[in-house]
């Protein structure tokens, strides 16, 4: 076969190799843990592979031998279309174990098969039908169209932004439903976030700084800074084990955004409904005898049992102890003390913290074991809730102490 190494082959050679390792390793890890997400990233990082492929090849002379020339053109190596989808799921299936690929979501693959059918036609015109060059009489790769580039980038752009949106959805749902939100925010997320939209935006630079994308020299240094930020997803998500705990919904209901769903195991089993955000004027006029008489059994059940030292505590809990749903709890802490689940409970905590260390406890024990005896399981979420509660820091409050005695 041939393939003419030089500098700039070379280079993409080895990032695509390894692109292609990578992504049979997600696949095999994947494969052996059951991991969706990590199946899903498997083919995104395969596609972004042989995205290099018109540059890589290029460099090594297939534009200018046959029937290497035909395989350039006739073969659809960059899947733009499919690159924001697949990031898409893969967001989607980091953070919602109850996600799987359903019908409706073969909309989102709309484009891509009609680019796939597009270069179909393409195909059988020139090889089959009229067996010469007509859609290619110009010489030119259709996978390097501008406006084909354009409306790549323009896709991925928007699966950008329904991946970050999916994830501040999640971000509202989990500080509704458990006590330990600090500790489920996937730090990893934001990092390849932030890397697939540094993809789209390199793009957009180098096609501003070279209009026409200049020589196929300038748009080779892109494609090494694309190979660079691919690997970095392929490698760091590889590296990442971390689980989701909250399954749930989207819906399009009007105020209520999210569905959670208590057992994905059974479709049929009905779904608690988690109020997102709660309404200060709303909540004003809703303080009614029902919603007192909730907040007194919620208060009487925390503190008489002191949930709030479970580290693990969620909402579920509360409502099954008080034979209710979640719904109905998620609605009166929001409505009855003006906040969300976690932050609710954080405050019970912090309260306990003070107290202890007013009682001089921290002569006994240093401060992370008092925090792990109030329910925290984090030095960070005890040290970022106790300034947010108190407005200083935990060494200041004790500062604060001795100052008094």
């Amino acid at each position: 076969m041939h393939f003419h190494f030089s500098f700039y082959s070379s280079i993409l050679l080895i990032f695509f190799t390894q692109g292609i390792i990578f992504s049979f390793l997600l696949l095999k890890k994947g494969m052996q843990l059951s991991s969706k997400p990590h199946k899903t990233l498997s083919l995104f990082v395969f596609l972004c592979s042989i995205y290099l492929l018109p540059w890589m090849l290029g460099f090594s002379g297939w534009y200018s031998l046959l029937p290497y020339r035909n395989i350039m053109f006739y073969v659809p190596f960059q899947q733009l279309f499919l690159i924001g989808p697949v990031i898409y799921f893969y967001t989607q299936s980091l953070l919602n174990p109850s996600f799987a690929f359903k019908r409706k979501d073969c909309l989102h693959l709309i484009p891509a098969f009609a680019y796939l059918a597009y270069r179909l036609v393409i195909f059988i015109t020139d090889k089959v039908v009229l067996q010469e060059y007509y859609f290619y009489a110009n010489g030119k790769d259709k996978n390097l169209d501008t406006w084909y580039q354009m409306a790549g980038v323009l896709s991925m752009l928007i699966y950008f932004f329904l991946s970050l949106r999916y994830y501040t959805i999640y971000k509202k749902i989990i500080f509704q439903t458990i006590s330990f939100a600090d500790t489920l925010l996937f730090s990893w997320i934001k990092n390849y976030l932030f890397a697939f939209l540094l993809m789209q935006l390199l793009w957009l630079i180098f096609f501003l700084l070279f209009p026409g994308w200049g020589s196929f020299k300038e748009k080779w240094w892109y494609y090494l800074s694309f190979s660079s930020l691919m690997y970095y997803i392929g490698i760091t998500g590889y590296a990442n084990n971390v689980k989701a705990l909250i399954p749930f919904r989207i819906s399009n209901i009007k105020n209520k955004p999210a569905y959670f769903v208590e057992n994905v195991s059974n479709e049929n089993e009905s779904n608690d409904i988690i109020d997102l955000e709660y309404k200060e004027a709303e909540t004003a006029n809703n303080l009614n005898s029902q919603v007192k008489e909730w907040k007194t059994k919620i208060i009487n059940a925390i503190e008489s049992e002191q949930l709030y030292k479970n580290p693990t505590l969620t909402l579920m809990t509360i409502a099954t102890l008080l034979n209710t749903n979640q719904t109905v709890i998620s609605k009166m802490i929001n409505q009855g003390f003006k906040m969300n689940f976690n932050d609710f409970i954080n405050n019970y905590r912090i309260e306990a913290v003070k107290q202890l260390l007013q009682n001089g406890e921290h002569k006994k024990q240093t401060l992370l074991g008092i925090s792990m005896d109030c329910g925290f399981n984090s030095k960070t979420t005890f040290n970022r809730c106790f300034k947010k509660n108190t407005g200083i820091s935990p060494k200041e409050f004790i500062e604060n102490l001795q100052k008094e005695v």
